[in-house]
């Protein structure tokens, strides 16, 4: 195959008055990346002339407005920090200040000090890991801190370094186009921490119990067969004698308590297995570990409780939703906070939380959108307050919504349509300060009316029927 290029054009005018360079002709064009040349740990700086990208005032023509005059872009990484400066130089272009910092309190406390003494205003970083937290936590004092998406600014493919990354961070920053995450308050951080502590622990405490299966299983105990609740209160005494060295069926079947004595012959059969001391001994260690992690759990919650104290009338208001109970509504103040001035509209936090449909749309064909990957820990909960608010059941508004999607989009679907309503639900209640009022089970149908009529209509015409609509006396 044979490739052509086209003529290379005459040199302009003033070839200093434009931002760009002929070289070699290449078969894809690219914006060339900051020229910088750093040392680590040494402090540097060079007047430049910027390309217009990046702000810089040509006479070729108009350049990008410059938003923020004085600003610093991070590059973030385990061990250190490099740091771009972007402020006005002495002859009016722009000067850059590169220079490498420690990740220890004594080496951001510096960086602080030095990005203070050039007047920065505004910092903006990569949300790197957990590697970005003290770097952004020593310095929101002090300045505006922008966290922003690394998929959201990723520089040029092939001309990656920790400089350049920095460079192109604060270029982005000076014009206003990184667009920062969502980090809520001291407060609303410490509550997401335990939040998040008790939904993991809770997780592992469902993980052992399906260790414990397992290890039952293997010994040829079917208890889970027979009893709802393996770890209840007859299950754990049955487990108990086992461990102990009781293996009779009948003492075993008789430390049932209350309706699970009705099953006393299907017990028998089912504790009759082959339980061993190889059995014993790890079925004792689950049940130590279960227990240690049913006094963790409880303890977390105690805590949770006093720290949760000013927010009581916001957890009170989030309870009347249906399906939302009190550990749900501490999970939504976990993470997405009180103040709901952060999030334009509904649609944004729904957008923030990956609940939203996704928008994928080309040549005038719109394809099926995948929602997109939000906060996990709030999605779950969420999830789960869906399943209960409207899959378990038939009344309210909830419900109806479950019912509506479900017939033509499946239950999955279904259930994240219904996470959506109860996550706006809540927005509106924390921004207006009141409480859920059920709008009824019939709430959609008086809401598109017209809708619900025109696809009656269209099922009686299907089966052959003429449909004349009059209105009622």
């Amino acid at each position: 195959m044979k490739i052509s290029y086209h003529p290379r054009a005459p040199a302009p005018e003033h070839v200093d008055g434009v931002w760009y360079h002929e070289s070699e002709p290449k078969l894809t064009w690219e914006l060339p990346g900051p020229r910088i040349v750093a040392i680590e740990h040494v402090e540097q700086s060079r007047e430049q002339d910027a390309p217009a990208g990046a702000g810089a005032h040509r006479r070729g023509g108009d350049a990008m407005e410059r938003v923020i005059e004085r600003c610093c872009g991070l590059d973030v990484h385990k061990k250190t920090v490099v740091a771009c400066v972007r402020v006005p130089g002495r002859t009016g272009a722009r000067e850059q200040q590169v220079r490498t910092f420690g990740t220890t309190t004594a080496e951001l406390l510096a960086l602080r000090d030095w990005l203070g003494g050039y007047g920065v205003t505004h910092v903006a970083m990569e949300s790197t890991g957990v590697y970005w937290k003290p770097i952004f936590y020593v310095l929101e004092d002090a300045f505006t801190c922008v966290l922003a998406n690394a998929a959201q600014i990723a520089l040029v493919p092939g001309r990656k370094t920790d400089v350049k990354d920095c460079a192109w961070i604060a270029q982005l920053l000076e014009h206003g186009l990184v667009r920062g995450s969502f980090v809520p308050p001291v407060p609303i951080r410490e509550l997401r921490d335990l939040t998040r502590y008790r939904a993991a622990l809770i997780g592992e405490h469902t993980r052992e119990t399906n260790r414990l299966q397992k290890v039952l299983e293997d010994a040829g105990i079917k208890l889970a067969s027979v009893a709802s609740d393996v770890l209840g209160v007859s299950g754990r005494a049955m487990l108990d004698a086992l461990t102990q060295g009781t293996r009779d069926p009948d003492v075993l079947a008789d430390l049932a308590r209350g309706a699970l004595r009705r099953k006393l012959p299907a017990l028998r059969q089912a504790l009759a297995g082959r339980f061993r001391p190889h059995h014993a001994f790890l079925v004792s260690q689950v049940l130590a570990h279960l227990d240690y992690l049913d006094e963790v759990i409880e303890t977390l919650s105690t805590h949770l409780d006093e720290v949760m104290a000013p927010f009581a009338a916001e957890v009170s208001r989030l309870d009347t939703i249906p399906g939302v109970n009190k550990r749900t509504a501490e999970v939504l103040i976990a993470e997405i906070g009180v103040d709901m001035g952060v999030f334009p509209t509904a649609g944004h936090l729904a957008r923030w939380a990956g609940l939203c449909p996704g928008n994928n749309e080309s040549a005038g064909k719109h394809r099926s959108g995948k929602t997109r990957k939000g906060n996990r820990w709030l999605r779950g909960a969420l999830i789960q307050a869906a399943l209960a608010g409207g899959t378990r059941s038939t009344k309210g508004a909830f419900a109806a919504r479950y019912r509506r999607v479900m017939r033509h989009r499946g239950h999955k679907k279904a259930v994240v349509a219904v996470a959506h309503a109860m996550l706006v639900a809540a927005y509106y209640l924390l921004e207006r300060n009141t409480t859920y009022q059920e709008p009824g089970a019939d709430y959609y149908e008086r809401r598109h009316a017209e809708r619900v009529r025109h696809r009656a209509v269209q099922l009686l015409e299907r089966q052959g029927y003429r449909v004349i609509l009059e209105p009622a006396a």
